[in-house]
């Protein structure tokens, strides 16, 4: 069996801990140093991705149908774009509109539907990554620092864990909320409602397309573009004296619903609108919009509506 530490120990020296601009969850303390930690394989990570991955295969092999892609199709654009994008990462993470608390609890179930984590696992897993790229030395596991295989390993079934961690704090009306603590408990047997209704209706198939299959793909997905936005793209902004920048992935705008606008998050992650230049497909913010023209949106927040980031720059 693998044992508990993959890798060896990351950064040995202590590097100095330069906030650029501080998260409100993260707060470090005396000791806490960004690079000294190890990297951990997270057996349970592990399991769920690889019972998935098992189960997706055997959608395709066993259950061949145009209706399981269909249901695949149709329920990863859902949960992608609607739960993980506009309801996990811009509302619930970065508060970049408003909306009505039954709305809210929608979206973000939406997104714990894609199977990552809860609503709080994923704040955590967001902002600690968010918070270690805006140091002066930020390790090779949250800058997606090694090689595709070893990444993707590290990302998707191990977690860096740091010796003298920073206190991490969500706020009352989130982490007190108890349909979130609800959420966050159970956040695995949110499929099973999904599962059930799919079983009802098209029997094993529908649910290896609609569930296994939807999240491994979801995960991997998730990755690869996370991975691939650290490594090298298209820039129109960067942050002056950070090691980790952000990259655009200019032609994925329709399959990732927005999220391959990495460098301008990066460069505005405040921003409800990730495609802000003319051209630059969004379909998450055209959600946000048509919820805006239902009346079910408010406050949405653009590039001007906070200052710039320190060391933000223009590039031509």
């Amino acid at each position: 069996m693998f044992h508990a530490t993959q890798g060896p120990a990351v950064g040995a020296s202590p590097a100095p801990s330069v906030e650029v601009v501080a998260s409100e969850r993260v707060r470090p303390l005396p000791g806490t140093d960004p690079c000294a930690g190890r990297i951990h394989w997270a057996p349970g990570k592990s399991a769920w991705w690889f019972a998935h991955a098992l189960s997706g295969v055997l959608a395709v092999t066993a259950f061949p149908s145009w209706s399981g892609l269909a249901v695949f199709l149709v329920l990863t654009g859902i949960t992608i774009c609607a739960g993980h994008s506009v309801g996990m990462h811009r509302l619930l993470i970065h508060r970049s509109f408003e909306t009505s608390k039954p709305v809210e609890y929608l979206l973000v179930w939406l997104g714990v539907l894609v199977g990552m984590a809860g609503p709080f696992g994923m704040i955590r897993a967001h902002d600690m990554r968010d918070w270690h790229q805006r140091q002066a030395n930020c390790p090779p596991h949250p800058s997606h620092g090694a090689g595709p295989l070893k990444d993707a390993w590290w990302q998707m079934h191990c977690e860096f864990r740091l010796d003298h961690p920073p206190v991490f704090e969500i706020e009352p009306e989130i982490a007190q909320d108890p349909v979130y603590r609800w959420m966050e408990r159970l956040w695995w047997a949110q499929q099973l409602p999904v599962a059930l209704a799919l079983f009802a209706l098209g029997g094993w198939g529908w649910v290896l397309w609609g569930v296994s299959l939807r999240i491994v793909v979801s995960l991997t997905g998730h990755w690869a573009i996370g991975h691939a936005a650290h490594k090298g793209g298209q820039q129109d902004w960067t942050i002056d004296g950070l090691p980790v920048q952000g990259y655009n992935l200019p032609g994925l705008g329709p399959i990732t619903f927005g999220e391959n606008w990495h460098g301008n998050h990066h460069a505005f992650p405040h921003s409800a609108r990730l495609g802000v230049l003319p051209g630059q497909s969004d379909p998450g913010f055209r959600l946000i919009q048509a919820l805006d023209w239902l009346g079910l949106a408010s406050g949405i927040r653009l590039p001007h509506s906070a200052p710039p980031r320190p060391g933000l720059r223009r590039l031509d």
